[in-house]
């Protein structure tokens, strides 16, 4: 099943961290921009090729030591159609590197709508008889809010193509609260949201005894967080939270469970933009980051082991 996949990745590799490929054109280095508006000047098609380029690079530094990357999909449709095939070719050649792929979508609506979007991002469409996948990724962010209409056919496509997901349960947002700590029976909003995940989780469980039907949890939450880990011990969590927003490995150690299994955590402008913070060289950029990927891994290792 797809979730074993991605614990075959972080066992194999010792690192539960996922890096976040949010690629805006102000993260890159001014050379790979340059060499890309010196072919396509300065527009649409220059942006989706540079960022595709510092992609490809990171993950070239990256893929022997990381389990996961995941792409957010805003900053991609951000330049248009350019910037979708940006997407597509950043899924790919993420995946033949290995990589398991979570494309943070935060998708949802119902019928035949959801049934699009699971089949756009999880499985392949139809045309005239032939079958092709329009994303192929390995796993999506799902909103639960619609209930049930909006998560089975997504779960269908997750037992189908053998694919994963995480729903939003609680969000490592400064706001998140607004709606998701409202009380209820179940102790807030957050816990109906998690006890629907783990009810949904039953639906598609991997041997691992994790299920595909995994939560978004933020690491800028830990009480909430370790509230959430007790009632869904068989649910995987993708971590959301450490580092730019504030999160550190302290914060991360509720979401795992007491073997240091259960979560992986993100980074993303921590790792991407590591040479602007570090005040590295624009060349060194890979290093760089490559350098906080090992930092991070080493911190949380530590915390949970």
């Amino acid at each position: 099943m797809s979730i074993d996949n991605l614990i075959k990745n972080i066992s194999g590799k010792n690192n539960p961290s996922v890096v976040g490929l949010d690629t805006h054109l102000s993260y890159i280095p001014s050379f790979i921009k340059e060499e890309s508006f010196a072919r396509f000047g300065k527009g649409l098609k220059a942006a989706g090729d540079t960022i595709f380029k510092f992609n490809k690079a990171l993950i070239d530094g990256l893929h022997d030591i990381i389990p996961a990357v995941k792409p957010q999909s805003a900053y991609y449709e951000l330049y248009g159609w350019e910037g979708v095939r940006a997407l597509r070719r950043t899924i790919s050649y993420a995946r033949k590197c290995g990589l398991y792929v979570i494309v943070d979508v935060k998708r949802n609506d119902i019928g035949s709508t959801a049934s699009a979007y699971a089949g756009a991002y999880l499985g392949s469409v139809d045309i005239d008889g032939t079958a092709a996948a329009p994303f192929n990724a390995d796993s999506v962010t799902v909103n639960p809010y619609l209930g049930i209409d909006g998560i089975e056919p997504f779960i269908e496509k997750c037992n189908k193509f053998d694919r994963s997901i995480f729903v939003l349960v609680k969000t490592s947002n400064k706001s998140s609260g607004e709606l998701q700590d409202v009380a209820t029976e179940d102790g807030g909003v957050y816990m109906t949201a998690a006890k629907l995940v783990g009810e949904w989780g039953k639906l598609s469980m991997g041997k691992s005894g994790y299920s595909n039907v995994g939560a978004v949890v933020g690491a800028t939450y830990p009480a909430q967080a370790e509230i959430i880990r007790k009632a869904l011990p068989n649910t995987f969590f993708l971590v959301p939270g450490y580092g730019a927003q504030g999160g550190g490995a302290d914060d991360v150690v509720p979401c795992f469970n007491p073997n240091g299994l259960g979560a992986i955590v993100n980074s993303s402008r921590g790792i991407m933009c590591a040479y602007q913070k570090n005040g590295a060289s624009e060349r060194d950029f890979v290093k760089a980051a490559r350098d906080e990927a090992i930092r991070m891994r080493d911190e949380i290792n530590k915390k949970i082991k």
